[in-house]
């Protein structure tokens, strides 16, 4: 992979997926297509039984940062119908990772804004250190959390929790997190994270990689998702001039300035 590393254990059996690239791990086209290719990989392997996403990424400052949100710079000049399709591409990216026939771990450390919140939808079991925080912030750009926040993040937190964070941007910490569902456990660091994510990972490579894919298929689909709908949801940001507001504005969105928001508009 050109942008994200990804390192095998001896057996093969448990792979693991480090981010660190770009400014803050910011997600753009190229990460999209190195994470279609690990789900086809993750698919065609028949040894690889657990995957184990985590990041040591941090800022000058020393930030702890996992991922930062979409890479929202690379969408300047796009049309609406190029944004609305860029982001169906995210949507079902990270639907197909989360489908893919491992267990996957994610060790969250730092900053998880927007699409780094919306990444633990693709996990099956999620850690976070306690330098972990979460929130998103799409609302206050003009769209909507679109590859999951919308159709999914309900199942784990429930809807009030789940409109509370996409609704005010307001940003959580681990224990938060962790008190709602979103995470299922908080650990002191990415280190006890990652120790207790390859225990984990151990104890599915021992078992039958049949089995396991076949209960995780069954639970997903028990679960069901709402995708279309967000999609339409997504779309009607876009469609409403919205999302171009937010494209625009994007330095002063930052900076916490007013943004000219047009009025409500209503489907």
């Amino acid at each position: 992979m050109s942008t994200l590393q990804l390192s095998s254990s001896p057996d093969g059996r448990v792979w693991t997926l480090v981010f660190d690239h770009g400014k803050a791990n910011e997600m753009g086209s190229a990460q999209l297509a190195e994470l279609e290719a690990l789900t086809q990989a993750l698919r065609d392997d028949p040894q690889v039984a657990a995957l184990i996403t985590v990041s040591r990424r941090c800022t000058s400052k020393g930030q702890p940062i996992f991922v930062a949100g979409a890479n929202v710079t690379e969408r300047v000049g796009w049309s609406d119908a190029q944004v609305k399709a860029h982001v169906r591409w995210q949507r079902e990216v990270l639907r197909g990772l989360a489908n893919a026939p491992v267990f996957h771990v994610v060790v969250v450390n730092g900053l998880a804004l927007g699409w780094g919140t919306e990444y633990l939808l693709t996990a099956d079991y999620r850690i976070a250190a306690e330098a972990a925080s979460f929130a998103l912030p799409e609302t206050g750009l003009g769209i909507l959390p679109g590859a999951g926040g919308t159709s999914a993040l309900w199942q784990l937190v429930g809807p009030g929790h789940a409109l509370r964070l996409g609704a005010t941007g307001e940003r959580i910490s681990a224990g938060e997190a962790a008190r709602i569902g979103l995470v299922e456990e908080v650990v002191p660091d990415v280190d006890a994270g990652l120790a207790r994510a390859a225990v984990l990972a151990g104890l599915v490579a021992g078992r039958s990689p049949t089995a396991v894919a076949a209960f995780k298929a069954g639970v997903r689909a028990a679960m069901g998702e709402a995708v279309a709908a967000e999609a339409d949801a997504y779309d009607w940001c876009v469609d409403a001039g919205e999302a171009a507001v937010g494209r625009a504005h994007f330095q002063q969105i930052v900076a916490g300035a007013a943004v000219p928001w047009g009025p409500k508009r209503l489907r």
